[in-house]
């Protein structure tokens, strides 16, 4: 019988738990459950005769994975997977996987939580402004970048996405005005979302020359990863730019420098939690495990990513 491991410093709901379990028990795996660890030996241990893993935001290096002895499958429950050492994975034969999709209300809900929270000024009790009649781009039209147009245009803002792989027809068919370069984001947008992974390309992509680009009442959110931001630019728009505000469900290395100089212009959530609801919840997780399911009685590898 093979076992299946849920590996979660920060764990699934109960809800969640219970419907991955159904799913695993239904196919006659056995679920085996490691939460809330506090070192990597713990992991490693538990992972010793697992069969498949499921985890968030968990760490899966060189020395996990070989730690796996019998590992044949990782499935991250969201859509970022740079958590997983994919080079790893494939020299000792094990399929990662990320599960697109689940998470993208959640994350483009919250998004447009922080954009409300701060353009009222923090629920203050002061004067904010609304949201209805602005400019929104959307860096990156992937899943997550779709629901957000879906949410923006019920907002009433005239809504722009720049994809860098064109699907400029889809795009304009949902009702949104494709654009050709990143750049024309930032010119065009008083406010812009990011939805874009973290990777060798993009890594501190989002910098001063994008950034500076912006009209007046800039306002940038980041749901997405760290990474992607340059914080010395990030810095020096707070220094230069009165009205830029900077929005992140990711507190970055300068937070303590925001915090200290730049008062009502920021806000960070305590932890990344674009994916923490309930529903998303059961989406990732279920999805995780049905494709374990999937890849051991089918061969199905659709959502592999090394």
């Amino acid at each position: 019988m093979k076992k299946i491991l849920v590996a979660t410093e920060k764990p699934f709901a109960k809800e969640a738990i219970a419907a991955i379990r159904k799913v695993v028990e239904d196919a006659g795996y056995t679920l085996a459950l490691l939460e809330k660890y506090t070192s990597k030996t713990e992991l490693c241990n538990s992972i010793a005769d697992a069969d498949a893993l499921i985890i968030r935001s968990d760490i899966v290096d060189k020395e996990v994975v070989e730690a796996a002895k019998n590992l044949k499958i990782v499935v991250r429950a969201g859509a970022g997977y740079d958590n997983i050492d994919l080079e790893a994975c494939t020299k000792h034969g094990i399929v990662a996987m990320n599960t697109p999709g689940q998470n993208s209300n959640a994350v483009a809900e919250l998004a447009f939580g922080m954009m409300l929270y701060m353009a009222r000024g923090g629920f203050d009790g002061g004067t904010g402004t609304e949201l209805r009649g602005k400019t929104l781009g959307i860096h990156g039209y992937g899943n997550v970048g779709r629901y957000i147009g879906k949410i923006a245009l019920g907002f009433g803002m005239k809504t722009y996405a720049f994809r860098r792989t064109s699907m400029d027809e889809i795009i304009k068919a949902e009702g949104i005005i494709p654009l050709s370069k990143a750049e024309d984001i930032y010119k065009n947008c008083q406010y812009v979302t990011l939805h874009i992974p973290a990777n060798e390309q993009t890594k501190k992509s989002i910098n001063y020359d994008l950034l500076s680009l912006m009209p007046k009442g800039a306002t940038l959110v980041n749901t997405a990863r760290k990474e992607i931001i340059d914080e010395e630019s990030l810095l020096k728009m707070f220094a230069e730019r009165p009205d830029f505000k900077y929005l992140s469900d990711i507190e970055p290395a300068c937070k303590a420098e925001i915090i200290e100089k730049y008062s009502k212009r920021y806000f960070f959530t305590p932890k990344k939690m674009g994916a923490q609801t309930l529903e998303a919840n059961n989406n990732a997780g279920i999805a995780a495990a049905q494709q374990i399911i999937d890849f051991f009685e089918k061969g199905d590898v659709r959502f592999k990513v090394n």
